[in-house]
C-alpha cells in the first residue's frame, strides 16, 4: 500500500528540514515526510564547527558572499539576493535561536552548541506535523505523469513533489543520472597536504599567515597556515584544496607548493629587510629570535635550511646565506604526497550540473516537481558556514516554490 504526501524530501539533514519547515510554515495544509536513509537525522548537523554548528557567515551582501564558492558563484547570486546570510539570522531569531559573531566572522548560536539548531528543527517540524521517517533508503524513483513515487527498502511513497537534499550522495547521484541528469564527477574539496619535509618536521601546531601558490599553477591562497604531524593544514590551505579541489584531483595530489612565511612580502622586500637586520642587529645571532610576525620555533628551523648554525651572528651572514634564508622566507618549496580529509568536515565538488537547475525555483529542467537543495548540487564553498548558507537559501526558495510565496 503506497503512502501519499503532497511533499516527499530526501535527505534528513540540514537542507532537508529547512525545505520542509519553509514550506509547512507557507501552507501548513500540505502534508510532508522526510526520509532519512540512517538511523538519525541532523548527524552532520550534530557535529558541525566541532559540535557547535557554524550557521552562517557575517557576509551579508550576495556579490560578496558568492565569492566564498569556487562551484556555485555565478548561479547563487540570484538566490542570495533573496535569502542570504541576515536573512538567516532572523530566520532563526523569530525560531528561538540567537545566533553570534565571532572574529573570524564566522556565525554560532549563542549556546555554542549545534543541539540547539537541532531542537530547533525537531520543535518546528513537530509544530507541523512533517512525519520524519528514518532507515528509508530510497531504491528506486519513478516518473509519471503528474507524481513521484519513491521506493524505500519496505515501503512506496507517492506524492507530486520530490525535493533531493541528500548531499554528496554516489547513489542518489547515480538515481539522478538515471533521469537524466549530468552528474560533474565528485572530488573532495576541503583537505589537508601530506608534506614530509625536515623543515616543518618538529613544528607541529606553530601557526602563520602565508600565502601559498601550487608550482606551475595560478592557484594561491593566503591565510593562518598550520603545521600539522602530516603536512600542513590551516583556513589558508583549506581555501586552496578548496579552489583547487579539480586541479589537485587530476594531479593525484602530488605537487609542489610555495610558501611565503611573510605573507605579501615579496622577495626582493625580503632581501632588502634582511640586510637592513644585517647592519642593525650586528653582533646578535640570527637563529634566536625571529624579527618577523612568526613564531620563534619556524624561524629557528628556516635559519638552520639556509645553512645558518645556531652562533652565527647578523654580521657574519654571507651573501649567500643571506639569499638562502631570503628564498626560505618567501619562495620555500615543500613537495605535497597526498591529502587527508576529515570525515566530520567532509567537503565534496560535484554533482548535478548546475545547467541543468532553475535557480529561481531550484527545480530540475528536465523534470517537473523535482528540486534540490544542498550539496547534491555541484556546489562547495570554503569553511566557515558557507555550506550551510547554501543549504539555506537553497531551503527557502524551494520552500516558496512549492508552497507559493
Amino acid at each position: 500500500m503506497s503512502k501519499q504526501y503532497d511533499v516527499v524530501i530526501a535527505g534528513g539533514g540540514a537542507a532537508g528540514f529547512f525545505t520542509a519547515i519553509n514550506i509547512a510554515e507557507r501552507n501548513p495544509n500540505l502534508k510532508i515526510a522526510i526520509l532519512e536513509r540512517g538511523k538519525e537525522v541532523l548527524a552532520k548537523v550534530r557535529v558541525s564547527g566541532g559540535g557547535r554548528c557554524n550557521v552562517t557567515h557575517a557576509c551579508f551582501i550576495p556579490n560578496e558572499l558568492v565569492k566564498f564558492y569556487p562551484r556555485g558563484e555565478r548561479e547563487l547570486k540570484g538566490p542570495f539576493n533573496r535569502f542570504c546570510s541576515g536573512d538567516t539570522i532572523e530566520w532563526f531569531e523569530k525560531h528561538g535561536v540567537e545566533l553570534k559573531i565571532e572574529e573570524d566572522g564566522r556565525m554560532f548560536p549563542v549556546t555554542d552548541s549545534s543541539q540547539t539548531i537541532i531542537d530547533c528543527f525537531l520543535a518546528a517540524a513537530k509544530k507541523y506535523n512533517i512525519h520524519i521517517l528514518t532507515v528509508q533508503s530510497i531504491q528506486s524513483l519513478y516518473h509519471a505523469d503528474d507524481y513521484w513515487k519513491i521506493q524505500t527498502q519496505d515501503e512506496t511513497y507517492i506524492a507530486p513533489n520530490l525535493v533531493m537534499t541528500t548531499g554528496s550522495n554516489p547513489k542518489m547521484w547515480d538515481m539522478m543520472a538515471g533521469l537524466g541528469h549530468t552528474i560533474v564527477p565528485p572530488v573532495p574539496s576541503l583537505f589537508t597536504f601530506n608534506i614530509k619535509d625536515p623543515r616543518i618536521k618538529d613544528l607541529m601546531g606553530v601557526s602563520a599567515v602565508a600565502e601559498v601558490k601550487v608550482k606551475g599553477s595560478k592557484l594561491k591562497a593566503s591565510g593562518p597556515t598550520l603545521i600539522t604531524h602530516w603536512g600542513m593544514s590551516g583556513p589558508g590551505i583549506l581555501r586552496l584544496s578548496a579552489w583547487g579541489a579539480r586541479e589537485l584531483a587530476d594531479k593525484d595530489y602530488r605537487f609542489t607548493i610555495l610558501v611565503n612565511w611573510l605573507h605579501n612580502v615579496t622577495f626582493e622586500e625580503c632581501e632588502e629587510t634582511l640586510r637592513e637586520l644585517k647592519l642593525e642587529h650586528a653582533k646578535k645571532t640570527v637563529a634566536k629570535k625571529s624579527p618577523f610576525d612568526f613564531p620563534n620555533r619556524l624561524w629557528e628551523s628556516l635559519t638552520r635550511a639556509a645553512g645558518i648554525s645556531a652562533e652565527t651572528r647578523w654580521a657574519d651572514l654571507s651573501k649567500q646565506q643571506l639569499y638562502k634564508l631570503a628564498t626560505e622566507l618567501v619562495q620555500g618549496e615543500y613537495a605535497v604526497n597526498g591529502k587527508s580529509t576529515f570525515k566530520e568536515e567532509f567537503v565534496t565538488a560535484g554533482g548535478i550540473d548546475l545547467r541543468e537547475v532553475n535557480f529561481k525555483t531550484m527545480q530540475s529542467k528536465l523534470h517537473e516537481g523535482l528540486y534540490f537543495a544542498g550539496e547534491i548540487l555541484n556546489i562547495d564553498a570554503i569553511t566557515g558556514g558557507f555550506n550551510f548558507q547554501n543549504a539555506w537559501t537553497g531551503g527557502f526558495i524551494v520552500g516558496e516554490s512549492i508552497a507559493g510565496v
